[in-house]
């Protein structure tokens, strides 16, 4: 690949990796990357719903693009106008780290973040938690939860948190609030994203089972977000 002097980031995480690491970089990025904060970039629309032409017209060296949060064919109508597009695929936290160096790699970064090694030690040197299951919602209206192969699952895992619905065919099932209510989890876990779950709206429908909530982006970005993240999860999972 050509030198990379411009890169539009389809991915939250992928957008705080670049902007962190390296400044100036940063062309384009979507309504839903919020960090780091005061972030000057032009916004192209959502994960689910770029703006093409707006993408297209940043021409970038580089679209940063992820297998589950963007559609297929948005990231084929990229390639189709001549754009270069990375995407990625993280189900764990080893495919979390391999793919944050494929993509700093990508992006001409030379030498790895500092970030990156206090993220691999911090998740390194973590001690499990106590052991309990849960089940833990994404979505209301209908209800969804975690199922098989997420990156979410992997890292509460790791905190000791078995998601009760691990071993589902499906990898974000509709399950019924009764049959949640019913699977013998000991905790529900409440992330803020992409459902915005508070103290008001979601633990009043689990019949005082304990819940805790999480900060999403601990909990689904992997960027320079996981150096901090064992250390706030696990306090939110008290």
């Amino acid at each position: 690949m050509a030198d990379v002097r411009h890169v539009v980031s389809l991915v939250p995480s992928l957008t705080e990796t670049v902007a962190v690491t390296a400044p100036g970089l940063l062309v384009g990025a979507t309504d839903w990357c919020t960090h780091p904060a005061g972030l000057d970039v032009t916004r192209i629309g959502g994960t689910k719903n770029p703006d093409v032409a707006a993408v297209t017209a940043l021409r970038p060296d580089l679209v940063l693009a992820n297998e589950e949060e963007n559609r297929a064919p948005d990231l084929a109508a990229l390639r189709a106008a001549g754009l270069e597009v990375l995407v990625t695929e993280v189900r764990t936290l080893e495919q979390a780290f391999a793919e944050l160096d494929r993509v700093l790699a990508a992006c001409g970064v030379r030498g790895r973040p500092r970030w990156l090694d206090e993220a691999e030690a911090a998740w390194a040197a973590l001690a499990p938690g106590p052991y309990r299951r849960a089940v833990v919602p994404i979505w209301r209206r209908p209800w969804m939860v975690l199922g098989r192969d997420t990156f979410a699952g992997d890292l509460l895992a790791r905190l000791g948190v078995a998601n009760v619905y691990a071993g589902h065919a499906e990898r974000y099932p509709r399950v019924p609030l009764e049959e949640l209510r019913a699977s013998g989890a000991d905790l529900v876990v409440l992330p803020d994203e992409p459902y915005r779950f508070t103290a008001d709206d979601g633990p009043e429908a689990f019949d005082g089972l304990p819940a805790a909530l999480v900060d999403g982006r601990h909990l689904t970005w992997y960027g320079p977000s996981l150096a901090t993240a064992p250390q706030a999860l696990r306090a939110a999972l008290r």
